[in-house]
């Protein structure tokens, strides 16, 4: 057994396993485990394959490759001939044991980047691709905190809490790993280029399960959550609505023993929805990274220092604000028409309590209390 998978050959006959129309995840584990090694699946005759698939994928199996998987397999070889790409399957030491706690395990992974960050103390980060401004700043503080303590911090590379996790996480020695729905040679979304390559430098990876070239295809996200979920000893959701693939996630996650965090929020907020219901369903509620690292023997517990707080001044302007300034959003005029606040206090304290994470700033011009 190897760390990883690089002969061409080999990387071909598993290319075909995986890749071949007919043949799905399923049905290749099946071929696996009657044949062996892919090179002995793709030995056999029809015949002895139609015992385990279906015809039309035996026959698929047992012809030569047509171009547009020898197109595959070439381009495959050639990006696992650049630095730091790797392929790694089931028949690898380097596959993460992790991942065979689930009912249906990848058979092989892509990795951009460090495979051993795969095997480290993890712990999944996942959440809201909208996320709010606190929940932003929340996700990144945490990371950093998760990172520092030596947990690598693990997600999706999307938009909102993702991204902010990873970001976070770079911060730290923990480093970060994200698990995508596409090809491991295509980032989404595409503004996420600078991040990659990041997480990729800083010594973290980029796994996928898909053949390059995959697009982002809606039914890949829900498989990548899976495998956010096995490669981490717990899973934290810091924003979630009630219905949310984040949830997905922690689902998964609850059912192969891991531990599911939730962070709470306003009763008033949409995006506290899925993190209530996650609590009320037994995860643990979380209120700083000590929280979560108490369930992790052997790392340190490490607490955020007190978020700056608003001014008295600011905070009288709150008060005089009363319901004009409530958790759903209203605009400056009319904060300040309702209120009778001058516009020129009523921005200068919504700065402040913006940077005190006290509002929220949404577009529009307009302003929600978060506490």
């Amino acid at each position: 057994m190897t760390e990883s998978t690089r002969d061409p050959a080999d990387v071909a006959a598993w290319l075909r396993l995986t890749s071949t129309p007919g043949v799905s995840a399923q049905s290749g584990r099946r071929l696996l485990a009657a044949f062996g090694l892919p090179q002995t699946v793709l030995a056999q005759d029809a015949a002895r394959l139609r015992e385990v698939v279906e015809p039309g994928a035996a026959r698929a199996l047992a012809a030569p490759p047509d171009a547009a998987m020898s197109a595959l397999i070439a381009r495959t070889v050639a990006w696992l001939a650049e630095p730091r790409h790797f392929m790694v399957t089931m028949a690898d030491a380097g596959y993460p044991a992790r991942l065979l706690d689930l009912a249906d395990p990848p058979l092989l992974l892509y990795i951009n980047g460090d495979p051993g960050r795969l095997a480290g103390h993890a712990l999944g980060m996942v959440g809201a691709r909208k996320a709010t401004a606190q929940g932003t700043r929340d996700a990144r503080a945490f990371a950093s905190a998760f990172s520092q303590a030596g947990l690598t911090v693990v997600s999706g590379l999307a938009l909102g809490i993702d991204a902010a996790a990873h970001t976070g996480a770079l911060e730290g020695p923990g480093g970060t790993v994200a698990v995508i729905g596409t090809g491991a040679d295509i980032v989404y979304p595409a503004r996420h280029h600078a991040l990659a390559h990041q997480v990729v430098d800083a010594g973290g990876a980029i796994v996928s399960e898909f053949a390059l070239g995959t697009p982002g295809i809606p039914n890949h996200f829900p498989r990548r959550n899976r495998i956010i979920a096995a490669l981490s000893r717990g899973v934290l959701v810091v924003e979630a609505a009630e219905r949310s693939g984040s949830l997905i996630t922690a689902r998964l996650a609850s059912e192969i023993g891991r531990e599911v965090f939730a962070m709470p929020g306003s009763i008033h907020a949409e995006l506290a929805r899925g993190c209530h219901k996650l609590i009320r369903q037994g995860a643990k509620l979380v209120e700083t990274p000590a929280d979560v690292l108490e369930e992790f023997t052997g790392l340190a517990a490490i607490t955020l220092p007190e978020p700056p707080r608003a001014s008295a001044a600011a905070t009288n302007v709150v008060d005089v604000f009363g319901a004009a300034l409530a958790y759903d959003p209203v605009t400056f005029d009319a904060l300040c028409e309702r209120s009778g606040v001058t516009p020129d206090l009523a921005a200068a304290a919504l700065l402040e309590l913006e940077l005190g994470g006290t509002v929220e700033r949404v577009p529009g011009n307009r302003y929600r209390r978060l506490a």
